[in-house]
């Protein structure tokens, strides 16, 4: 009873058709394509906010400088955070800064005030949601496909960049910067808070494998090349000598590859 208590679950199991890893996958890939895009957008309100203010060029452009260096500072205490606390505080806590800091720039009145919004509360806040946090969590749930995985979840700054930034855009030459501030800020906040939600440190938390795997040492939704019985035999040198003469090359090749799936299957 134990056992079966404590037993690795399927993906079919927790009501999902496939690996739960793939669906944080997804949840990370919006999450970039929104949370890194709404910290490039500086450049896109740069100009409004020189011709509403008329502050100098380098005291303005100053504040997305600044965002990075309190990033610098930040980045540390995201691994540490994440380590004790698991993804979801850290990341939540990232939407949480960054949807505050585009509120607030509608209120912008003085250079101090862009240095603590724009500068660092998004600044500071999108590293805690972008590549140092997706990293340190989704590096868990894939081994063999982890390559993958990450690819698929950071191209997902790029897709934001051919779609958010064009509406941003148009926002902002319509309706002004504090209109486009507002709304991205409600956009990042309505969208990726719910969704981050959904976030896990490791599969072990849902009783599951790294990619899936299974106990027969298979990743879900594929087949197994050591169910083969031939691969099941233990086809060892002696045994392959024993073969007839016309059939030993073919014995030797099944106790190499007996050796790739015994070593493969061990190492991971």
């Amino acid at each position: 009873m134990l056992e079966a208590a404590t037993a690795p679950k399927t993906a079919r199991q927790i009501g999902l058709p496939f690996f739960y890893g793939w669906l944080l996958v997804g949840v990370s890939f919006v999450t970039m394509a929104i949370g890194v895009n709404a910290r490039t957008a500086f450049s896109l309100l740069f100009p409004q906010i020189l011709d509403e203010f008329g502050w100098d060029r380098g005291v303005t452009a100053g504040a997305f400088s600044f965002g990075f260096l309190v990033s610098a500072v930040v980045t540390p205490c995201v691994a540490w955070l994440t380590d004790r606390r698991g993804p979801r505080l850290v990341i939540e806590t990232g939407v949480f800064l960054m949807g505050t800091g585009l509120v607030l720039a509608t209120l912008i009145r003085q250079p101090w005030q862009l240095y603590l919004t724009l500068g660092a509360l998004v600044g500071g806040g999108v590293n805690l949601l972008a590549y140092t946090g997706q990293s340190l969590y989704l590096t868990n749930w894939f081994v063999r496909r982890r390559g993958l995985a990450l690819s698929i979840a950071f191209s997902g700054v790029g897709i934001g960049s051919i779609t958010i930034l064009p509406w941003l855009q148009s926002l902002i030459a319509h309706s002004g910067s504090r209109t486009a501030c507002w709304s991205l800020g409600l956009l990042l906040v309505g969208i990726l808070a719910p969704i981050n939600l959904l976030l896990r440190r490791a599969p072990a938390d849902l009783g599951l494998e790294p990619d899936g795997i299974s106990d027969n040492g298979t990743a879900f939704g594929t087949r197994s090349l050591t169910n083969i019985p031939l691969a099941s035999d233990d086809w060892t040198l002696g045994r392959a000598k024993a073969v007839k003469p016309g059939l030993a090359p073919s014995a030797a090749a099944m106790c190499h590859a007996r050796t790739l799936l015994t070593v493969r299957r061990t190492s991971f």
